[in-house]
């Protein structure tokens, strides 16, 4: 999902909540350090180590992490980021959450890799809903389980889109080929890099359920900004019942089993999926597992 604060023109300051109590400073990370990341302008930028695999090994910490947009990073949040070394960073938004947000802010040497993934014009379903102030209106588009079968549309449009797979097939390449961390992020941080954790999770033999804990993660992280959106939306004017964009606020397991339902009906399995839809080969494949597992 959006950052609505890119569609709606909200008070600056709101959008953003203050940072979980179990954030730590990147020089303090350890292998048992907390998952999430205190980096200074997000509130769900974490690490994937620490996942064990059916084998019983364990994902790596430092080596890939996961996050929301970038782009509103103040200096101490891109200083943050620094202490992460990290190598590049992939972004999923497409052409126009760039437009409206602006690009990554990125510490020197850090490259930027833009592999967008398409919203199925959510980014601008959002605006228009919002930004009308009707209630009928808002009710109709949203209510009445509207909002969640669009967005289990979008995670099925993740698999159906040729162009969506080329995207997600490139960005593990670029993971499994990396030599320095790499960061992910779409907008929100929850949907698009949701399911690309998932499936590179999977792919190294992290269980789906594991995995499925990790793409929940969001609602945690994500739930005081959100409360304090809906609430700006509702005493500006935008929405006299915010609590219809829970849908598209929220991530849940229906949508990510959307997904995964649709990769197994169209491929057979994931094997199949990540070769025949992703692209991946053998090499590619065993590269990501010797890069992500230790």
């Amino acid at each position: 999902m959006l950052a609505l604060a890119l569609v709606i023109p909200l008070a600056s300051g709101t959008a953003q909540a203050s940072s979980p109590a179990n954030h730590v400073r990147p020089a303090d990370r350890t292998v048992t350090s907390s998952r999430v990341l205190a980096v200074p302008g997000t509130v769900n930028a974490r690490d994937i180590g620490g996942y064990r695999t059916y084998d019983g090994k364990t994902t790596r910490w430092g080596v890939l992490y996961r996050s929301e947009t970038l782009s509103r990073l103040p200096p101490e949040g891109v200083n943050a980021l620094a202490g992460l070394g990290l190598g590049s960073v992939i972004d999923l938004r497409t052409a126009p959450e760039m437009q409206a947000d602006g690009a990554d802010r990125l510490p020197a040497g850090v490259t930027s890799i833009v592999q967008p993934v398409d919203d199925t014009s959510l980014f601008a379903f959002i605006g228009m809903v919002v930004r009308s102030k009707d209630p009928v209106y808002q009710q109709q588009q949203l209510g009445a389980g509207k909002a969640d079968a669009r967005m289990e549309a979008l995670y099925r449009a993740f698999v159906t889109n040729p162009a969506n797979r080329a995207a997600l097939g490139a960005a593990i390449r670029t993971v499994a080929n990396a030599n320095k961390p790499t960061m992910f992020h779409c907008s929100a941080g929850k949907d698009r890099t949701g399911i690309l954790a998932d499936t590179i999770l999977r792919a190294v033999g992290v269980p789906a359920s594991t995995s499925e804990g990790d793409y929940l993660l969001s609602n945690q992280l994500r739930a005081a900004s959100d409360a304090a959106l809906k609430s700006q939306l509702k005493a500006a004017g935008f929405m006299q019942d915010p609590d219809l964009l829970d849908p598209l606020l929220q991530v849940r397991s229906s949508y990510l089993g959307a997904f995964r339902t649709q990769a197994v009906a169209d491929y057979g399995s994931l094997g199949n999926f990540l070769t025949e839809g992703l692209g991946l080969d053998a090499l590619t494949l065993f590269k990501l597992r010797s890069r992500i597992v230790g």
